[in-house]
């Protein structure tokens, strides 16, 4: 990093800060732990000595525990891409205006906890809705084993709650739809036959007045093959939306293969069904108790606010204990 011209390319500069901060997530902790160890043997000794030191013990056991059970949380995390950046796309599905609003919700969590965990986000593209909310989004989460703890919020994301949308007040269900690929770097081959994209251009939707685009800016992408559909509007240029909206048909090309390898291995991890696209995999109540609830791995939590600020860390490590079956 101190070497001249290091920044001069922002993207594998910033590429290899990531690298270095993925591996100071192992690095530091595993040290920490390694000098502990000798520090509880010294302790252990003393204690033998004055029996008052016996507290001061079993706190350090414990925090050495949980330094254990973090690390090993972080040794799950060694897919192929899993130290990679995320690609989010969150979908409103079933629920009308509700569904609309329940997809800006959920992209405010993850904005939230990317923010918490020191990640940085960048936003690829949005639509927003004409009443509320939004039809669909993609943000880029960039930061260490993003991808890793990501990947398992791929699914449905069900909402019920008293609709605010609704003169009556009856309670209202509604769907949002996530699909999370890992950010492919330049570097790493992913072959694309340009013959099996179909390109699609159109004007860019926006909220009205300056961020309404007056050019067929916006980009579709259609990989034939695989019927995978990526577009980009955010940039005001049709060529960064273009390169935009390759990087994203790269990460999704990308995650189909990661899944081949998965269901190879399947077996072998003794894993669980693969969750899908379609599969609805947590439940979100308003009414008539606040809670959620993970509906493969069981995890909940009793403040519904809390985990829409963006606490969402207790499912996200649920699914990497259940996804290699040691719950």
């Amino acid at each position: 990093m101190a070497a001249a011209g290091f920044w001069d390319n922002q993207e594998t500069a910033q590429a290899a800060v990531a690298n270095l901060k993925s591996l100071k997530a192992i690095t530091a902790p595993l040290d920490e732990l390694t000098t502990a160890a000798g520090d509880l043997t010294v302790l252990l000794e003393m204690c033998q000595e004055e029996p008052d030191m016996e507290e001061e013990v079993e706190q350090e056991i414990t925090r050495l525990e949980s330094l254990c059970e973090d690390l090993k949380l972080k040794s799950m995390l060694n897919g192929t891409h899993d130290k990679s950046g995320a690609i989010m796309t969150i979908y409103a599905r079933d629920g009308g205006t509700d569904a609309n609003d329940w997809a800006e919700m959920l992209l405010r969590m993850y904005i939230q906890w990317a923010s918490q965990h020191g990640h940085q986000v960048s936003l690829l593209d949005r639509s927003d809705n004409d009443i509320a909310g939004i039809n669909n989004a993609t943000i880029c989460v960039r930061g260490s084993m993003a991808y890793g703890y990501l990947k398992g919020e791929t699914g449905i994301h069900r909402l019920v709650r008293i609709s605010p949308f609704n003169s009556e007040g009856k309670r209202q269900t509604s769907f949002a739809a996530i699909d999370v690929s890992p950010e492919i770097s330049d570097d790493i081959e992913i072959e694309i036959d340009e013959k099996d994209v179909r390109e699609d251009t159109y004007r860019a939707s926006g909220a009205g007045g300056q961020h309404v685009n007056k050019t067929d800016s916006a980009v579709r992408l259609t990989h034939e093959p695989t019927g995978i559909v990526v577009q980009c509007q955010n940039e005001r240029s049709q060529h960064k939306n273009r390169a935009s909206a390759y990087k994203m048909l790269r990460a999704r090309l990308a995650r189909v293969e990661e899944e081949k390898r998965e269901a190879e291995q399947a077996q072998k991890y003794k894993d669980k069904a693969r969750v899908g696209f379609g599969s609805q995999i947590r439940n979100y109540f308003l009414h008539p108790d606040q809670r959620v609830k993970d509906a493969r791995t069981g995890h909940s939590e009793g403040n519904f606010h809390s985990v829409l600020d963006g606490n969402i860390q207790g499912f996200l490590e649920s699914f990497l204990r259940w996804r290699i079956g040691q719950d």
